[in-house]
């Protein structure tokens, strides 16, 4: 969401999530994402509970296409599994974002967008809001064009938790490590 090149020194990410009373697919899933540059990443993410073998693997990408300037938004594309509520598919997307503390003197960074769903075979629109407390505290609502899913998160070094209420009334936790 961030529009930004990453230029740590860490390549790996891995990450796991659980929402227990969220559909079977979305109640485990684990990442693993390698940085080939600083604007693009790619890798796999494992839903161990999807109901066909098919259904478990999904490739992960996501690529930085123009990054955030102070007078131009980032554009973002990518691909990741297909929203919470669904038992399977894929996801194709792109999103426009801007962080708008300059403008707003507000610590927040809006997101606009659109994803293709697999599963539904149709057209999704997609927003949200990020809104920084501090270095490691931060706050996302996350419209994935049919439910809101709002976050907490805490990043601390290489390690970024977050609580996650699917639906925004289902709770669940992510965790994840660079490396």
């Amino acid at each position: 969401m961030s529009g930004a090149e990453n230029t740590s020194g860490d390549k790996w990410t891995f990450g796991v999530r659980v929402i227990p009373a969220v559909v079977r697919r979305a109640q485990l899933r684990t990442t693993l994402t390698y940085r080939l540059h600083p604007r693009v990443s790619t890798g796999v993410e494992f839903n161990p509970r999807a109901g066909e073998p098919a259904d478990r693997v999904n490739p992960l990408v996501n690529i930085v296409a123009m990054t955030e300037t102070s007078r131009r938004p980032a554009i973002i594309l990518g691909t990741s599994s297909d929203r919470i509520g669904t038992p399977r598919g894929q996801s194709f997307y792109g999103t426009i974002s801007k962080n708008l503390k300059r403008e707003t003197s507000l610590p927040v960074a809006p997101y606009v967008g659109a994803a293709y769903s697999t599963y539904e075979h149709r057209w999704l629109a997609l927003a949200g809001l990020n809104v920084n407390f501090s270095r490691n505290l931060s706050s996302t609502v996350v419209f994935d064009g049919v439910r809101v899913h709002p976050l907490v998160n805490y990043t601390r070094g290489r390690h970024a938790f977050s609580f996650v209420l699917a639906f925004a009334n289902k709770p669940g936790l992510s965790y994840s490590i660079a490396f």
